[in-house]
């Protein structure tokens, strides 16, 4: 049932009792009654007829009959590290966090140093608005049982599954590093960054970026343990000599610019196409970049659905991927 509901089919599903995995507009999610479902704010989706903006339908994910038990827990800045010790084991969990919050900021940056990392498949999104309200209206999460909403609380699923099955989670990245092209390292963690060491000279990234004219929709790639994981180009401030990303960049990573992709839903279906239709793909979410720089609104790209988010988890914070979670 991983497609696009009207309020009225929402909360009758509520009122059955479903457990649900929810995303849309604010104002349609303060309308859901009470019940065993979390939220987050996202208008972006792409569904089996294509990419959708939508401030009318809210998509729903049902957790049953694949998810044996949900244990739903809110996770502040100061506890967002216990989230992997917090995992059902041989089950999964599924994150959902505002973006620009300071729980945001704190997984991306840390994850990788929390306790027991990678123990269990973590996967989920970071909620979002349209883009025509950024910094006019706060993403936020939902808490189903108290419908509660938070702009600066972690919201998980921590879900168990039944004997004999397993989760397993994976990434679809269109982008490979230019390996050709100059390699960029970085003085320290951050989501942004001036000076950095750029085939070893230390140069103000900015304006290495503007002399280049380089594409600043495509991101920087690097190899994390055997996997290309992107940071995605936020701005590009030539006054201040800074760049800002939507995920952290990391000391001792070598990063390379993205090579460009000409045609990038073409890119996009070829990777789908090595996924099986016949697997029980559990859930799945893509990035809001994908969905804007790929033009994707009333365009099927594959027959995964989900929301289109302001990033996406799949262990640790990624950009510009797609993340789906199969049971096998």
């Amino acid at each position: 049932m991983n497609k696009l509901y009207t309020i009225p089919e929402i909360s009758g599903l509520i009122a059955e009792g479903k457990r649900l995995l929810l995303a849309g507009e604010e104002g349609l999610l303060k309308q859901l009654p009470s019940g065993y479902w979390i939220g987050g704010t996202i208008p972006y989706f792409m569904t089996d007829q294509g990419g959708i903006i939508s401030k009318e339908k809210v998509f729903a994910t049902e957790m049953s009959p694949l998810v044996a038990d949900i244990t739903i827990k809110t996770y502040s800045e100061e506890e967002i590290d216990q989230v992997y010790s917090d995992a059902i084991p041989r089950g999964f969990s599924i994150i959902l966090m505002p973006s620009g919050s300071q729980v945001h900021m704190d997984f991306a940056l840390k994850a990788p140093r929390f306790r027991d990392f990678l123990k269990v498949p973590l996967m989920g999104w970071i909620a979002g608005v349209h883009m025509d309200d950024l910094g006019q209206i706060a993403p936020r999460v939902f808490y189903g049982p108290t419908k509660e909403s938070y702009t600066d609380r972690a919201l998980v699923m921590h879900c168990s599954l039944p004997t004999g099955t397993m989760a397993d989670l994976d990434i679809i990245n269109s982008f490979e590093p230019d390996t050709s092209g100059p390699s960029l390292q970085f003085y320290g963690d951050g989501f942004s960054a001036g000076n950095c060491l750029i085939d070893g000279k230390d140069i103000n990234l900015a304006a290495f970026l503007k002399d280049r004219g380089v594409d600043t929709k495509l991101p920087l790639v690097a190899d994390y343990n055997g996997t290309m994981i992107n940071i995605s180009i936020q701005t590009v401030d030539d006054a201040q000599g800074r760049v800002d990303f939507y995920a952290p960049v990391f000391k001792g990573v070598t990063y390379h610019l993205a090579k460009p992709v000409e045609d990038f839903i073409g890119v996009f279906q070829q990777k789908l196409d090595s996924i099986e239709k016949g697997e029980n793909i559990f859930y799945s979410c893509n990035c809001v970049l994908n969905f804007l720089y790929g033009e994707l609104e009333g365009k099927r790209a594959g027959y995964l659905t989900g929301p289109a988010t302001f990033g996406e988890v799949a262990y640790q914070l990624l950009n510009q991927t797609l993340v789906y979670l199969r049971i096998i």
